[in-house]
């Protein structure tokens, strides 16, 4: 039973953890999108900052949705390998992005293809940050759930 436990909180930290990567990947690309336009700090607009409220959290349900199945692999095969290191959780996340770019390249209408150089360097770049950003919340105790053995008390 206690088993059972830690697997399903091993799943909770890991789904909170894809949230945070997705809000973090979200906040890069809208940073970079607004300092692309001119934005800056040093001339603080209430209205641009205002809106970054709104658009980040929106913003991380596409990142999130468009980058689920790539990332649950790579989430997946650093639990069963057991890796730890935020190198991996970087590369990983600029190989989840680089399957997004290809999909959307292949899948999807010209209206929606990212075809300049600075998009796709910005998309995989946040999925780099995305990466981290799952290392920093869950990425550190993957595989964790292998390691000890937890005994089961039933009495």
């Amino acid at each position: 039973m206690r088993r059972l436990i830690a697997y399903l909180i091993r799943f909770a930290v890991i789904m909170v953890g894809y949230v945070v990567a997705s809000l973090a990947a979200s906040a890069f690309l809208n940073i970079l999108f607004l300092a692309h336009l001119g934005y800056t700090p040093a001339d603080p607009e209430p209205t641009a900052t205002a809106s970054l409220y709104f658009s980040v959290p929106f913003v991380a349900l596409f990142v999130a949705y468009f980058a689920f199945m790539p990332a649950a692999v790579a989430i997946l095969i650093a639990e069963v390998l057991g890796r730890r290191d935020w190198l991996f959780y970087a590369l990983a996340g600029a190989v989840v992005a680089g399957i997004f770019l290809g999909l959307v390249h292949q899948n999807a209408d010209i209206n929606f293809d990212v075809t300049e150089t600075n998009a796709r360097l910005a998309v995989i770049g946040s999925g780099m940050v995305g990466g981290i950003s799952y290392w920093l919340f869950s990425g550190r105790w993957a595989g964790s759930w292998r390691r000890e053995a937890l005994p089961d008390l039933e009495a």
